[in-house]
């Protein structure tokens, strides 16, 4: 009973406050208020399956806070056999035995393994644990997915803080938390400025395409989605890199470290075969925060209807044809696709709309996404529709719009 005391305890600290309460620091208390506490780990209906190893791993702590130690045991020893490749559930599983025959106080200490390793299996823990107790609230969304098209049916917001992943479902402009997945990011974490760096990037992606097992190396698992890193905006703040993907892991790994790739989104093999099945190459975007802000849906309608009304004034703008009402929209600070400034880019501009008397103006497929790790900057991508006449074009557009004082400007735009 002391050994596994101490073992809670240990577990505790691993995991701050998450299974076991304060009251543990005195083992002379009883362990009901112990289950109590556990039985209230916040949980996501429909979300997570009890099959997978977090929903597993929770339930073993559960029955050690309530002093079953059995019922844990023969837990843990389902959990190896689902997914004998998981080192954690292996580990657990071996403390587990070690209690039937003296204390074990701690996560792996009767473990012969290498230091290194035993301390990665213990942040993994602490993540995947964590991110359970902060799972997010139903009711709330994601502030980047300010407006999706109605044919991107799934949106990927990676939280690099909670080593998580999630997975929103867009059904006609209502959007819902469908499941989440652990990640493994950069070894240096995040925000990622230049080729090698070991930084995953935060910005706002899209799935470039799906790589199968077949045409990569086992290092990468069950397969590959690459994404359009480095974007616009990257570029042009002077980023460098590539070959940023979500993929798998060997064959011989059910998962890595919190922090273990070289700037990859890792996933283990089974998660990654069902977001397989969710991504639309192109369509898809993949949202990537170093800490995912969840607000109200009523925030987040007040912030997509505010942009919303941006490119409603600047289509009205360029409707005119008065110059100057529309270069109003544009920041000094603007860069083309090309890198051309606002003179430049105005000049040719005027040179455009030479000798247009009328035209109109409607905007389809509109996203707009609140851009991650930078105050005060919105991505804004549609189709631009145009009528001159009797002429008709049409151009996919990208805009990055940034705050400046009271008024909203156009810092980039460019034409996909």
């Amino acid at each position: 009973m002391v050994g596994l005391m101490k073992y809670l305890k240990a577990a505790k600290n691993l995991v701050g406050h998450f299974l076991i309460p304060a009251l543990l620091v005195t083992p002379c208390l009883a362990v009901a208020p112990i289950a109590a506490a556990a039985s209230r780990v916040p949980s996501l209906p429909q979300v997570t399956g009890n099959s997978d190893p977090d929903s597993q791993l929770i339930a073993i702590y559960k029955d050690l806070a309530a002093n079953n130690l059995r019922q844990a045991q023969s837990k843990a020893d389902a959990l190896v056999v689902a997914y004998p490749n998981f080192l954690l559930g292996q580990l657990v599983r071996g403390d587990l035995l070690m209690m039937h025959t003296g204390p074990v106080t701690g996560l792996g200490t009767h473990s012969n393994g290498d230091r290194e390793k035993l301390d990665d299996l213990r942040e993994e823990a602490m993540v995947r644990l964590n991110s359970l107790r902060e799972r997010p609230d139903p009711d709330l969304l994601p502030r980047a997915l300010l407006k999706l098209r109605d044919d991107q049916r799934y949106a990927l917001v990676v939280d690099t803080k909670r080593s998580r992943l999630y997975v929103y479902q867009n059904t006609r402009g209502q959007i819902k938390l469908m499941t989440d997945y652990y990640i493994t990011q950069g070894k240096l974490g995040s925000n990622k400025l230049k080729e090698g760096d070991q930084k995953t990037p935060v910005g706002v992606y899209y799935i470039t395409g799906r790589l199968g097992r077949n045409r990569l190396p086992d290092f990468y698992g069950a397969g590959a989605l690459p994404i359009n890193y480095p974007n616009e905006w990257d570029r042009v703040n002077g980023r460098s890199g590539s070959g940023i993907w979500l993929h798998g892991t060997p064959s011989t790994s059910y998962s890595r470290p919190p922090l273990a790739s070289d700037g990859c989104v890792v996933l283990t093999n089974p998660d990654l075969i069902k977001l397989f099945r969710t991504v639309d190459p192109g369509k898809t975007p993949v949202v990537i925060s170093e800490q995912v802000e969840f607000v109200s849906k009523k925030a987040l309608t007040i912030e997509r209807d505010a942009a919303d009304g941006l490119l409603d004034e600047w289509r009205r703008d360029l409707e005119s044809l008065s110059t100057t009402r529309f270069m109003n929209n544009y920041s000094a600070q603007f860069k083309s696709a090309l890198g051309e400034d606002l003179a430049t880019w105005s000049a040719k501009h005027v040179q455009t709309m030479a000798g247009i008397t009328a035209m109109s103006i409607k905007l389809q497929d509109v996203t707009i996404f609140s851009y991650p790790g930078q105050k005060g900057l919105i991505v804004s991508t549609f189709t631009q529709a145009s009528s001159l006449g009797k002429r008709h074009t049409s151009q996919r557009k990208r805009q990055y719009w940034a705050k400046e004082g009271r008024s909203w400007k156009i810092v980039y735009e460019g034409i996909l």
